[in-house]
């Protein structure tokens, strides 16, 4: 059976990713009720559903309060990924630029419309408050924006664009322009686009199509990283980006070495 178009199974899968996607912007723990509101389902259906994933390991449900957490399938998925993309080895590069710049070091990947923190100190580490951030003001997001594959790169599909602070681009001609301004010149600056007082510079983590696979961001205050200072910031930045490169890419998909 279908509806609208959509295969029923098709549908029940939608739903249940729905559901699973609530926990990205909520608490630890979700309520029946609150997967309904944030998913916009019945509560009966978004129970139907929340029990389901529990069955399948992908939610938990605490006895005493009957609230929803993430379940153990997924805490598996997400280390299977993180060690299949290579990740559990760039931490000492990582580590390493954080103390040359004194910086705050986050290394991303998009998911739609959002730059998803992988290893970095801006994420709480209590809450997991800043995994994701908006692309159009942050960084790393038009780090992600400014070297997109085909296909990825346009800027009508972020939808509207809502201001974190008074300088953050809301116009898409803006940031188209700033989009370009980035390419051209190499790395991302956010200055106060998303947090008072905070400014980084991110540069991308490229492959041979010259297409970016991650976003590597240092982050900190004007008074460290100063206008001079920038292309300090940016060349560090550069050299962790082609050693995570070699780190996090197979030999087919590195860029040629230069040598030059």
């Amino acid at each position: 059976m279908e509806n609208n178009g959509i295969p029923a199974g098709t549908q029940a899968v939608q739903r249940a990713m729905s559901v699973l996607a609530c926990f990205r912007d909520g608490g630890p723990t979700l309520s029946a009720s609150d997967l309904a509101r944030r998913a916009e389902l019945s509560t009966s259906t978004a129970h139907r559903l929340a029990r389901a994933l529990v069955s399948a390991g992908f939610l938990e449900q605490d006895a005493r309060t009957a609230r929803y957490r993430l379940g153990p399938s997924m805490t598996e998925l997400g280390q299977l990924s993180f060690h299949q993309r290579g990740l559990h080895r760039v931490a000492p590069e990582l580590g390493q630029l954080a103390r040359v710049t004194s910086a705050t070091v986050d290394l991303a990947i998009r998911n739609g419309r959002y730059a998803v923190i992988l290893i970095g100190g801006s994420v709480d580490p209590e809450s997991g408050t800043g995994l994701r951030r908006p692309l159009h003001s942050t960084a790393l997001g038009k780090v992600l924006l400014a070297w997109a594959p085909p296909g990825e790169d346009d800027l009508a599909a972020l939808g509207p664009l809502r201001a974190q602070t008074e300088r953050t681009i809301v116009d898409p001609a803006d940031l188209r322009a700033e989009i370009e301004r980035v390419r051209k010149i190499g790395y991302a600056l956010n200055d106060g686009e998303s947090s008072h007082g905070i400014r980084t510079l991110a540069v991308p983590v490229l492959d041979r199509a010259e297409q970016v696979r991650y976003a590597l961001a240092v982050r900190s205050t004007p008074e460290v990283v100063t206008d001079a200072r920038i292309g300090w910031f940016a060349m560090h930045a550069r050299a962790c980006a082609r050693a995570l490169e070699v780190l996090l890419l197979s030999p087919e998909e590195r860029r040629v070495a230069d040598f030059g």
